[in-house]
């Protein structure tokens, strides 16, 4: 059996992350690289979004920016200018084509679509076994879930960010394009958290998600008739559905590093890497990924990669709140946008505010109903 340096298992955002960035770095170019997935995805099976301060890795394929964002609620209705932000949309089809085509350009990369079985850390040597066969390399870095624990256990909240999305065209201008809709809680909440979330890439077409953070997942009929509601409320009765999308992202402080082990480490969704208190991904992953290059390089035991900073504990108590009153998220989102400047948001969000920041941000919420979370989860 032939052995590789690194086995990346699952090609969706993470693996393939983390495959280019390895194909852009010199040290990786006489290292054996295996890909493993069931598909080779070439469609567009979903949308990701992110906030960033000027150019990017991804620029060349993002599809749309904007510099505004509206937020939307009872208690609040405003469009907030970003900068230095810009949102950024990328379209999945443009970002597995941007990078398979760069992975076929590199002679030490071997993609093979295969469904994966296990992985085993055996100490000196990984064993990843297909449907097909097994493979030994010296490090597996895996985006495909191998354990459902985190769904059982009882320690921490476990939320989901479900959605189902409509890509709508219209004949006639509807739809401002300078303006995303980053979240509109005036739809009806239903004893959850639920908003819509509106992506106009020009003015005759958008994306439509109707979203919710909550335990239960909904019958799709209830999203989709929700979108239709609400384009209708616009004034929006003819239009094309060109596109839908649907999605599940798990909202958790689940500790999902202790699966790792000295040779093996669990990458993206599935290792814990999904934004806990908000569901996005992308971003977090695209961070990750700039970390793991150079701990890569170092050698170190993959089971030390992982740390805990202080945003995963405002992300648990967060979690708590929400979980036990999930009728609250409307009012505590509203709180947040009211008291605090989007940009100051955004940056907490990304994890990059000091302390200082963070109490300002944690003394905009309801300081007493934390305090008793808080207070419950220590003891």
């Amino acid at each position: 059996m032939q052995k590789y340096d690194y086995i990346i298992t699952g090609m969706g955002a993470s693996g393939l992350m983390l495959a280019y960035h390895m194909a852009m770095d010199s040290f990786f170019d006489e290292k054996k690289i295996l890909l493993i997935d069931k598909e080779i995805k070439n469609q567009n099976d979903r949308t990701w979004c992110f906030w960033e301060k000027g150019n990017g890795t991804w620029d060349s394929i993002v599809n749309k920016r904007w510099d505004t964002i509206f937020f939307g609620s009872k208690d609040l209705s405003e469009e907030l200018n970003i900068s230095p932000y810009q949102y950024k949309l990328i379209r999945s089809k443009d970002f597995y084509e941007f990078i398979l085509n760069t992975l076929e350009t590199k002679s030490n990369i071997t993609i093979v679509q295969q469904s994966l079985i296990a992985l085993r850390d055996n100490k000196e040597i990984v064993e990843v076994e297909t449907d097909q066969q097994i493979y030994l390399g010296n490090r597996a870095l895996n985006s495909i879930p191998q354990s459902f624990e985190y769904k059982v256990q009882k320690k921490y909240p476990v939320l989901n960010q479900h959605f189902i999305g409509w890509f709508v065209k219209t004949d006639t201008p509807c739809f401002d394009d300078t303006v995303a809709t980053f979240m509109d809680f005036t739809v009806a909440q239903r004893g959850n958290t639920r908003f819509m979330y509106v992506l106009p890439t020009s003015n005759t077409e958008a994306l439509f998600e109707y979203t919710l953070f909550s335990e239960k997942l909904l019958p799709d009929h209830e999203y989709e008739e929700a979108i239709k509601s609400y384009l209708e409320e616009r004034g929006i009765h003819k239009y094309q559905i060109v596109e839908k999308e649907k999605g599940c992202i798990p909202m958790t402080c689940y500790e999902f590093q202790k699966q790792n082990s000295a040779n093996i480490l669990h990458i993206g969704t599935a290792g814990g890497w999904t934004k806990a208190s908000t569901g996005y991904t992308f971003s977090a992953t695209n961070k990750k990924i700039q970390q793991l290059i150079p701990f890569l390089k170092s050698g170190e035991r993959m089971i030390s990669f992982s740390k805990k900073t202080k945003f995963w504990y405002y992300d648990l108590l967060f979690l708590d709140v929400l979980y036990n009153e999930n009728h609250l998220g409307s009012a505590l989102f509203s709180k947040l946008f009211q008291k605090n400047s989007a940009v100051t948001i955004l940056k907490f969000l990304d994890e990059e505010t000091s302390f200082t920041e963070d109490l300002k941000i944690m003394w905009s919420m309801p300081s007493l109903k934390f305090m008793k979370t808080l207070f419950k989860r220590i003891f």
